[in-house]
């Protein structure tokens, strides 16, 4: 894993808040997502070729660990870095920050695996430009 994370600038939009006024925690998932799939683009992967070659990538558990909310309007940053969690499955260690003040927002660890044709999980090479 790179000492270095990824890292995504974004602006909260207001259809992402709830009636409080603050970002539905649904949607910090997609965040999360959007910053994975730019990673991947980052390091050369496509996730749609990806999965047009037979290279399923799922997610096989979500912890997020929720610090504050974001406000619409708000500009963050989403950091990503991957390493091999086991012999099949790569976890993504995020960050949500406010853009400004650096202050976390939400810390998460996701877990995917790729399935292969028969719908069993593996590590193909394809993902090792990720490490």
């Amino acid at each position: 894993m790179s000492d270095i994370p990824f890292l995504l600038d974004m602006k909260v939009r207001d259809y992402e808040c709830d009636m409080q006024g603050i970002v539905n925690n649904a949607i910090y998932q997609h965040y999360l997502e959007h910053a994975r799939h730019e990673f991947l683009e980052s390091r050369g992967l496509s996730f749609a070729e990806l999965t047009q070659q037979g290279i399923i990538i799922v997610v096989i558990r979500a912890e997020l660990d929720y610090k504050a909310s974001l406000h619409a309007g708000e500009e963050f940053t989403v950091s990503v870095s991957a390493h091999q969690a086991s012999r099949i499955k790569l976890a993504f260690q995020q960050d949500i920050r406010r853009k400004e003040s650096g202050e976390l927002a939400v810390q998460a660890v996701i877990t995917a695996t790729s399935l292969n044709e028969r719908n069993r999980p593996y590590f193909p090479a394809e993902l090792s430009s990720l490490l």
